[in-house]
């Protein structure tokens, strides 16, 4: 059985557990990661927001990883590595329906919602292709000089006072690999989950949903009658809304489209959701904009079921090893929160391996890990609730786009206090009032009632435009916007102009 030390060790070689270990090698420490697959391979959680780049950008410019940072941008990222599958991301386009009857795109645009995230493709956002985006991260990893170690079957975990050390299997071969510390980032219900007998957790007051997703090829353009959206709502993280569930279709740059369910229990058993292909036909059958769109379309893959799509870990953190927060927990794709979440969640780890100061800090990076994914959690389950009162799920939506914006501007004018959690859950004011009117989500408040108080609370932190009648669920990015939200970024005119430069508006 071959044996090795490191300061760090990762298991899970996706982008974020790859990134970690470029990070931690980069401070210095030695760094071996371990993965039970063979790289390139499918891995779902494509969509990427203006906060998950932001994020991203920071890390590879403060540790020193420059051929990362161009794939925090669609223009430079084509410029840069072509060869990396992506999608472009303008924006969030989210279109209402009832099942069973062919939805109408009405003249008040009340049954959609189109929220640009960039004012232009050369600044967007993007979808990332996972199988080459992932593949691409691990070659850097070992490039820098991360041992890396695939087709490793693990089998056991084991702490002492000094070290941790796991053990399994490579080419028929025992593995001993011990190490100062272990970080988790083999995702929901992953390794330590299993190794470790941690016992699941409930996400408080979210439903149970079942979700069934793949990759299709030949997959139409949705119509659009209307040349005046504020971008392509194609080029977007798409979603198909319904009583019950949503849809979600993301298109890349290779002829690969990714499209999945996730949808309630009572809904998951009415479509017979686990038979795959033929509950996918059934579901399209239910929304004929839908229908028409994947008439052509080819199953590039089997369909993956997932029984159970969130998911709570009851313990984050040990004394020498955390789960990421991909591993710590997943509410849903609704919104996008799962790349900044774990964004994030690398981010103080880095600063904890910066300071050397594990067992001083692991319970606030685990109480933070936890308290972010709550507040994710408590937005989706309202939505959830939402989901056959359309205009409530804008209203509701527009508590994500208002934290989400004004974090974003706060970051990019270098003040990230103003903005230092995710969806300002943690603020003294926005905090506690979102709490308040998600609370009352399903309680009998008037539709009417709730969405007039969401505009109240997001006002002090609009630097949108969100919630303009004259706009009507048309949201596109506007330089104005910003100069008249200044004052509420505690910023000038001049700071605006500045940022808007610098971002290439």
């Amino acid at each position: 059985m071959s044996s090795s030390c490191y300061d760090i060790a990762v298991v899970g070689s996706g982008f974020a557990g790859s990134l970690l270990a470029m990070i931690a090698h980069r401070l210095g420490r030695s760094v071996i990661l371990l993965e039970k697959g063979k790289h390139p391979r499918f891995a779902i959680g494509e969509s990427s927001t203006p906060l998950s780049n932001l994020l991203l950008d920071d890390l590879t410019i403060r540790y020193d990883l420059p051929r990362l940072q161009p794939l925090t941008k669609w223009g430079r990222w084509q410029r840069a590595h072509p060869e990396v599958g992506c999608g472009l991301k303008r924006g969030f386009t989210f279109y209402h329906h009832t099942l069973g009857e062919i939805s109408a795109n009405l003249p008040d645009r009340t049954r959609q919602l189109l929220v640009a995230a960039s004012p232009h493709d050369d600044i967007a956002d993007t979808h990332w292709y996972r199988a080459e985006f992932d593949h691409f991260f691990v070659q850097e990893a070992r490039n820098l000089g991360v041992v890396y170690l695939d087709e490793v079957a693990l089998h056991t975990v084991s702490e002492s006072d000094d070290s941790i050390a796991v053990t399994g299997t490579r080419n028929g071969q025992g593995l001993n690999v011990r190490a100062s510390f272990l970080v988790d980032a083999t995702g929901p219900r992953g390794f330590l989950h299993r190794a470790l007998g941690i016992r699941e957790r409930p996400l408080p007051d979210f439903p149970a949903t079942q979700a069934l997703f793949s990759h299709f090829s030949g997959v139409g353009r949705l119509a659009q009658e209307d040349l005046t959206t504020p971008y392509p709502v194609d080029d977007a993280a798409v979603h198909h809304v319904f009583d019950a569930g949503w849809i979600w279709v993301l298109r890349f740059n290779n002829g690969i489209t990714s499209a999945g369910a996730a949808v309630t229990d009572a809904l998951a058993e009415s479509l017979a959701l686990q038979d795959g292909a033929p509950a996918w036909e059934r579901l399209l059958d239910l929304i004929p904009a839908l229908k028409k769109q994947f008439a052509a379309a080819r199953l590039e893959r089997p369909f993956t079921y997932v029984p159970r799509l969130s998911f709570r870990s009851g313990a984050i953190a040990g004394k020498r090893w955390a789960l990421l927060p991909s591993a710590a927990g997943f509410v849903d794709p609704l919104l996008s929160t799962g790349f900044p979440l774990t964004l994030l969640g690398i981010s103080r780890f880095a600063e904890l391996l910066e300071a050397d100061s594990f067992s001083a800090s692991l319970h606030a990076y685990a109480h933070q890990t936890e308290s972010e994914l709550l507040a994710a959690s408590r937005l989706i389950a309202a939505l959830y609730k939402a989901m056959a009162d359309f205009p409530l799920f804008v209203g509701l939506s527009l508590l994500y786009f208002a934290a989400v914006s004004f974090a974003e501007t706060a970051h990019r004018l270098g003040k990230k206090e103003l903005a230092g959690s995710f969806l300002l859950h943690d603020h003294p004011t926005f905090g506690p009032q979102c709490r308040s009117l998600l609370n009352r989500v399903g309680s009998g408040s008037g539709s009417k009632e709730l969405i007039d108080q969401i505009l109240r609370v997001i006002e002090p932190f609009n630097v949108a435009g969100l919630g303009d009648p004259a706009r009507r669920n048309w949201y596109p990015v506007r330089a104005d916007d910003l100069y008249r939200g200044a004052s509420k970024l505690e910023a000038t005119r001049e700071e605006i102009s500045q940022l808007l430069d610098r971002c290439g508006f």
